[in-house]
């Protein structure tokens, strides 16, 4: 069954509010602390982990707020969902990004389109990304398959922000939003020679997360929320 318009402008929002908030959270960080980046890094996490918590709350009962590419494939692989979704729901988040970036440069008066010259191709940063990425799938995984997905926004949220700090790449953990960070050259961009390799780290944790995920919590257990809606709807037939 192939995604709603709903669903699709769902993650295409949240996947631009996502940029927006990781990316003008950076150019606002180089702007209120110049010469101090362990200062500007933490003013954008602390943005990117609270914008991103409320960004899930609000749209994760439109699409899923996947608002990643790997998030919505491993979701498709442990729960057998259709792959129509995947070609849905990835160019909209890829798309969103891209608009979410411009959007942010706009913003703060930098050009709508500057391509980043951040280099990002040391094998300690693809080696952050592998890390970063399984982390989160884990973490997403686990409280879905465990009827805790109520749990998923906040959770997120703080492991994306604690992850800026222990990963030497800072956590982009998400196709979308490198490719999306190509399009700033600011604090939070990437060089487009680097996103590739980026892309593929990302690709690698996710399955590493996929099979942590499948021998930890082989089993979904019914999540709470989604039986009290079933009861709910029963009740009213």
């Amino acid at each position: 069954m192939n995604p709603s318009t709903r669903a699709l402008a769902g993650e295409f929002l949240g996947s631009a509010g996502l940029a927006v908030v990781v990316i003008g959270s950076g150019i606002a960080a180089q702007s209120l602390s110049p010469g101090d980046t362990g200062l500007q890094l933490l003013e954008n996490a602390l943005a990117t982990a609270f914008g991103l918590t409320v960004l899930i709350l609000v749209f994760a009962p439109v699409s899923g707020a996947h608002f990643n590419p790997v998030v919505t494939v491993v979701d498709i692989l442990l729960h057998r969902r259709s792959w129509a979704t995947a070609a849905s729901y990835l160019p909209a988040q890829i798309a969103g990004c891209i608009t979410g970036a411009v959007l942010a440069n706009l913003m703060f008066d930098a050009p709508a389109i500057a391509w980043s010259t951040t280099d990002r191709s040391a094998v300690n940063l693809l080696l952050s990304e592998v890390v970063a990425t399984a982390g989160l799938i884990t973490v997403i995984f686990a409280l879905v398959r465990t009827g805790r997905s109520a749990w998923a926004a906040p959770a997120v949220g703080a492991y994306i922000g604690g992850a800026y700090f222990f990963t030497s790449s800072t956590s982009f953990a998400n196709p979308a939003i490198t490719i999306g960070r190509m399009f700033s050259d600011t604090f939070a961009g990437i060089a487009p020679a680097s996103a590739p390799a980026f892309v593929g780290a990302q690709l690698v944790g996710a399955a590493i997360g996929l099979l942590v995920v499948r021998l930890l919590f082989p089993v979904a257990a019914p999540d709470p929320a989604t039986i009290s809606s079933a009861d709910t709807r029963a009740t009213r037939s």
